[in-house]
């Protein structure tokens, strides 16, 4: 008896951790809307890799051969049309704006989207800072944001990136 619970012990946790190799991590997605007056639209996710989260983005509809701010926003609302009341960046941990590579920066802050000839962008990181799990530097509930300018990483609080010209609600998938 003894030995038979031993070995369930095991399988369940090799089932656990093949669970956890097969794509089990914590997941958030957001699907990315044009604001009004522009065609930027794609999808992005979020996977928590223990203390990291791989950000994957995929954007169509940009001018070809620019580059745009990429932030997560206080607000998972994306009714005003205009990306404004998403309300400002991400910044549970009180810090300046700064390059996404900081520990020093924004929760939401991350890296420039860069569009190729056909106006296409895809980007791939991981980063620090932000989870897909609960807390207070969780992403799932905020609104993604594709910004109409590159993002300077100096200019408080929002890096001077401009217009906001795509609009997503993150959520756990």
């Amino acid at each position: 008896m003894m030995r038979t619970m031993a070995w369930l012990a095991v399988a369940g946790f090799l089932a656990g951790c093949a669970g956890h190799e097969m794509g089990m991590e914590p997941k958030a997605t957001a699907k990315l809307e044009p604001t009004k007056g522009n065609m930027a639209s794609g999808t992005a996710t979020f996977v928590q890799h223990g203390s990291k989260v791989l950000v994957e983005a995929s954007i169509t509809g940009l001018p070809p051969n620019s580059e745009h701010g990429f932030h997560i926003h206080e607000k998972g609302d994306c009714s005003s049309g205009d990306g404004m009341s998403t309300g400002g960046h991400f910044n549970p941990l009180g810090k300046p704006h700064a390059h996404y590579t900081m520990m020093e920066r924004h929760a939401g802050d991350l890296p420039a989207l860069k569009a190729d000839a056909s106006g296409n962008a895809t980007l791939v990181v991981e980063v620090g800072v932000i989870t897909v799990t609960d807390g207070p530097t969780s992403v799932v509930g905020h609104g993604l944001i594709v910004h109409a300018q590159p993002d300077d990483y100096k200019t408080q609080p929002t890096g001077n990136a401009g217009a906001r010209i795509a609009c997503g609600v993150i959520q756990k998938s």
